[in-house]
């Protein structure tokens, strides 16, 4: 019985949910458009989240899609580094070729799931902040360009991190 409320409470402290306000680090993932790029800069000059160029220092990553690509391209991201990975010891011939077969096992991989790797069917106008550790959204809003201009890309990222800020320090009744 006691094994078991251990077990119980372990696991509850594993599955606690992710919140907005644990954000501090996001990764900002490539979205249709360019809109991650003026994401970025809004999210950068009102000092909302620190960005982060490399995921795996992230707490979070904005994207436009969600689902089994979104899961293969955190795999994909999250993975060790290459210099983290042990190498198999050897001469140099064996960790050219090691090398050299890894990356043309990359480019298959890549070549073989191109849906995972690409913008079309991405939801258009919705943008999803989910934690890097959970894999849970934590936050989401709908903010649909009316087209691809500068102006209105920048005018839709300032109304989504005018959305985050809000939601952020709600105020209180």
């Amino acid at each position: 019985m006691m094994k078991r409320l251990l077990l119980l409470l372990a696991s509850g402290g594993v599955m606690m949910c992710a919140d907005l306000a644990d954000v501090r680090s996001l990764y900002v993932l490539p979205m249709s458009h360019g809109l991650d790029q003026y994401l970025a800069n809004r999210l950068t000059n009102d000092h909302v989240f620190k960005i982060v160029t490399d995921a795996r220092l992230a707490d979070a990553v904005l994207t436009d899609h969600v689902g089994t690509s979104l899961q293969a391209k955190l795999e994909d991201l999250l993975q060790l580094a290459p210099a983290d990975k042990p190498v198999a010891k050897g001469d140099e011939k064996d960790k050219e070729a090691l090398s050299a077969g890894s990356s043309l096992a990359e480019s298959i991989s890549q070549t073989s799931r191109p849906a995972e790797s690409s913008s079309i069917g991405r939801s258009k106008g919705t943008v999803f902040l989910v934690d890097t550790k959970s894999r849970q959204v934590v936050w989401s809003a709908y903010d649909l360009p009316k087209d691809s201009s500068s102006k209105e890309l920048d005018r839709t990222a300032s109304d989504i991190v005018s959305r985050i800020k809000r939601d952020l320090n709600p105020k209180k009744k």
